[in-house]
């Protein structure tokens, strides 16, 4: 692993960090933010997915979690999106949302694709390793969260190991891509066309075929351009309400997809994820 740059913020360092991944086959870059207090110590950690477009920078220039984070004591670690590099295959017409920037956390099974986006894999199995191995994180104590596609990970993957996660949290998360255009396009790509293949990766019908946390924190705003067509936080809400999930669903009023609107609640999320740390 090579670092990449450190810079000291709100009693803490910032990392940037790359290596060569054996899932993904490609070199990845990813960030992790460690408070001076873990001297001696492990620490618990909090796993950030990010959304469609992005790398590791956008929540680490834009999601004001340091301080947070430096107060609380927790390890914040952001991974890139996808694989990137020479002869990834991307969308065949350039779109943002698949491909480069969109791997949608899932191990891809159909051709292209299949060698490089192990995003799943990587997410889950690979960098928990590399992250453990190089800086103080308590393995027995993580939690996870993300943003839009990045929500839809860390809800997908949080559900799918309850015993690992001890809290999991979203902003505008995709809550059941096998239902809206985004996930219309990216699963049968990555998956093929068996939809039974998608449940693992669709929060809604992983919650309806058994999975099962004790609770779980979404905010969603109003004013989100995604809102009807690729988010559907309603849909959540019912499958929650059906498996005895408690769930709170914060309509922010006037917010809209950006990060303008992560950061607002960001603070928040990661008290909420403290707490379950401490067993509250």
């Amino acid at each position: 692993m090579e670092i990449l740059s450190q810079n000291r913020s709100h009693g803490g360092t910032q990392y940037v960090c790359r290596h060569e991944s054996t899932e993904t086959k490609t070199d990845m870059t990813f960030a992790v933010f460690v408070p001076d207090h873990a001297e001696g110590a492990l620490l618990p950690a909090v796993w950030y997915l990010s959304g469609l477009t992005c790398t590791h920078a956008n929540v680490m220039e834009k999601g004001e979690y340091r301080k947070a984070c430096a107060e609380l004591g927790l390890i914040f670690i952001a991974p890139d999106t996808s694989p990137r590099g020479e002869g990834v295959p991307d969308d065949p017409d350039g779109a943002y949302d698949f491909g480069l920037g969109a791997g949608f956390y899932v191990d891809a099974t159909d051709e292209p694709y299949a060698e490089n986006y192990r995003m799943w894999s990587y997410v889950t199995k690979e960098l928990p390793v590399l992250v453990a191995e190089h800086f103080p994180m308590d393995a027995s104590s993580q939690s996870i969260m993300g943003h839009s596609m990045g929500g839809h990970g860390a809800l997908t993957i949080g559900l799918s190991h309850p015993d690992r996660f001890k809290a999991v949290s979203a902003f505008a998360p995709i809550v059941a891509p096998s239902q809206v255009p985004w996930g219309h396009k990216a699963l049968p790509a990555y998956l093929g066309d068996d939809k039974g293949a998608w449940r693992k990766h669709d929060a809604v019908a992983l919650i309806e075929d058994g999975a099962h946390v004790p609770a779980l924190l979404v905010d969603q705003g109003t004013d989100d351009n995604f809102l009807k067509e690729q988010l559907k936080p309603e849909l959540l809400a019912d499958a929650c309400e059906r498996a005895g999930i408690d769930l709170t669903l914060r309509l922010q009023h006037g917010y809209d997809h950006s990060y303008y609107f992560i950061s607002t609640f960001m603070d928040d999320h990661l008290r909420w994820h403290a707490q379950r740390f401490a067993g509250v």
